[in-house]
C-alpha cells in the first residue's frame, strides 16, 4: 500500500506559508500561535499528492476496517508516521475496527510499535474487548515490558468491570503478577476484598515500599495497625521505613519519633547528598 507521509507534506506546507507570511508578524511566537489555524486550512485544501482529496477527509472514502488496519501496519512497517486521519477513520468504524485491532494487539509476531498503536486506539474507543487478553498478560508475568504497561493503563480505564476478572487472576498469579494486579485493584477503595490481599503481600513481597505505597493509595485506615507494626520492625531498611511512614501519615496515623538509620547504606548516601 502507498504510505504517504502526511507529516512531511504538512511541514512543507508550513515552510511555504512561513516564507509568504514572515513579514506579517512581529515575532516567531505570534507566527507559531497561528499554526493550529494553518493546520486546519491544510486539512481542508485539496492536494495533488492525494489526487485532489483533502488531507482531512482522504481516508473517509474507505470503510473496510480490515483494509485500513492493514494499511496502519504497513505504515509502521515502512517507518512512516501513521497519519492521525487514518487512525481517526479506524476508530470511527467502531466494532469492526475493534476486532481488527484486537487481533493486531494479540499477534505475537507483530512489531511492538504496531501492537502498542492498536492498544492505544482500542483505549481511545473505550473498548473492553481486550480485557481478557490484557489480564492474561498481567497474570502470566509479562509485567515489566512496555506492552503490558500500556495494557494495564487500558485496564484502569475500563472501570469496575475489571474487578472480578482481576481478583480471579490474582488468586493463581505469581507474586510479581500479584503486585501488578493489586496496583490496579487499589483504584477501587470501596472493594473490601482488596485490603486483605494488600496486607498479605506485605508479608511475602520483597518490595515492601511498593506495597506500602499501594496501601496508601487504597486509603483504608484499617491497615494502620499492620503498617505501624511494619514501621517498628527491627530490621526495616531506611527506604522501606520512609515509604511505610508516608503510608501511615496518608492513612491518618501519627509517628511519635523518627528512628535512627546510621549505617544504612541508602541513608548514608542520601545524607551525603544533603
Amino acid at each position: 500500500m502507498n504510505c504517504v507521509n502526511f507529516d512531511k507534506h504538512f511541514e512543507s506546507y508550513v515552510k511555504d506559508w512561513t516564507k509568504q507570511n514572515l513579514g506579517k508578524y512581529k515575532n516567531m511566537d505570534e507566527m507559531e500561535a497561528d499554526i493550529p489555524e494553518v493546520y486546519l486550512r491544510w486539512l481542508n485544501e485539496p492536494c495533488d499528492w492525494l489526487s485532489g482529496k483533502t488531507p482531512g477527509n482522504y481516508f473517509d472514502q474507505f470503510d473496510d476496517a480490515h483494509f485500513l488496519t492493514k494499511w496502519l501496519c504497513d505504515y509502521v512497517k515502512k517507518d512512516v508516521p501513521v497519519p492521525d486521519q487514518l487512525m481517526e477513520r479506524i476508530t470511527a468504524l467502531g466494532e469492526e475496527s475493534e476486532n481488527c485491532l484486537l487481533e493486531i494487539a494479540a499477534r505475537e509476531n507483530a512489531s511492538e510499535e504496531v501492537r502498542m498503536t492498536a492498544i492505544g486506539l482500542l483505549r481511545e474507543m473505550d473498548s473492553d474487548k481486550p480485557m481478557e487478553l490484557y489480564i492474561g498478560w498481567l497474570s502470566g508475568g509479562r509485567i515489566y515490558d512496555e506492552l503490558c504497561e500500556n495494557a494495564a493503563d487500558s485496564l484502569r480505564n475500563m472501570g469496575e468491570k475489571v474487578i472480578e476478572p482481576l481478583l480471579a487472576a490474582y488468586a493463581t498469579a505469581e507474586i510479581g503478577a500479584k503486585e501488578a494486579i493489586i496496583d490496579i485493584l487499589c483504584d477501587y477503595p470501596s472493594e473490601k476484598r482488596v485490603l486483605p490481599l494488600l496486607l498479605e503481600l506485605m508479608d511475602v513481597s520483597e518490595h515492601t515500599a511498593l506495597i506500602a505505597s499501594y496501601i496508601a493509595k487504597f486509603g483504608d485506615d484499617d491497615a494502620l495497625p499492620r503498617m505501624m507494626e511494619a514501621l517498628n520492625a527491627p530490621d526495616i531498611s531506611y527506604l522501606d521505613y520512609i515509604e511505610i511512614a508516608n503510608a501511615v501519615r496518608a492513612l491518618g496515623g501519627d509517628i511519635e519519633s523518627e528512628r535512627s538509620f546510621d549505617g544504612d547504606p541508602d541513608y548514608e548516601s542520601m545524607k551525603e547528598l544533603g
